[in-house]
């Protein structure tokens, strides 16, 4: 768990990743929080099917690296997104992180939060370097995100933007 001004992240547990997944209200009362209106997007659910719940499930690795964090509002009591990271540093000590916050809670800079908070854990972590984003090319959202938390672009691809941040 990492806390911020306005934010708790919570890492989800192999059983509350199910419970997220089914949408059902029943993450949100195990934790005593406020119900929110939250959609699981298409490329989510077939993250958490395929990869993330898996992942989480085998005990050989850290589920740090792997599971749904969520930005829970200390004000509000209800969650407002999600962040993950795409598995444990790589050779180079980098960890690359992905994040989304729901409709109702944009432009209110949860999202920068939830990054800087992200970034303030992984600096805990002596095994992390640099933190790695990629961004689609029309989302200014998430490029002011990841520039507001010192992020440069590094890179791209047809479709996408990379983006880097030293942390060590």
């Amino acid at each position: 768990m990492k806390e911020t001004k306005r934010l708790i992240l919570l890492p989800l547990t192999y059983d509350q990743l199910g419970k997220y997944l089914r949408c059902d209200n029943s993450l949100e009362e195990e934790l005593n929080l406020n119900h929110a209106e939250r959609i699981i997007g298409a490329e989510l659910k077939e993250a958490l099917e395929k990869t993330i719940i898996p992942m989480v499930a085998d005990k050989s690795k850290d589920y740090l690296y792997y599971t749904l964090w969520t930005a829970i509002s200390k004000k509000e009591n209800k969650m407002v997104g999600d962040l993950c990271l795409y598995g444990e540093p790589n050779e180079k000590g980098e960890i690359e992180i992905g994040y989304g916050v729901y409709e109702e809670f944009r432009n209110q800079g949860y999202m920068t939060e939830m990054v800087l908070g992200m970034i303030e854990w992984a600096k805990a972590q002596p095994k992390i370097k640099a933190i790695t984003a990629s961004t689609d090319k029309d989302n200014l959202a998430s490029f002011r995100v990841l520039k507001k938390n010192g992020f440069v672009k590094s890179g791209e691809s047809e479709e996408l933007f990379h983006w880097f941040l030293a942390i060590r």
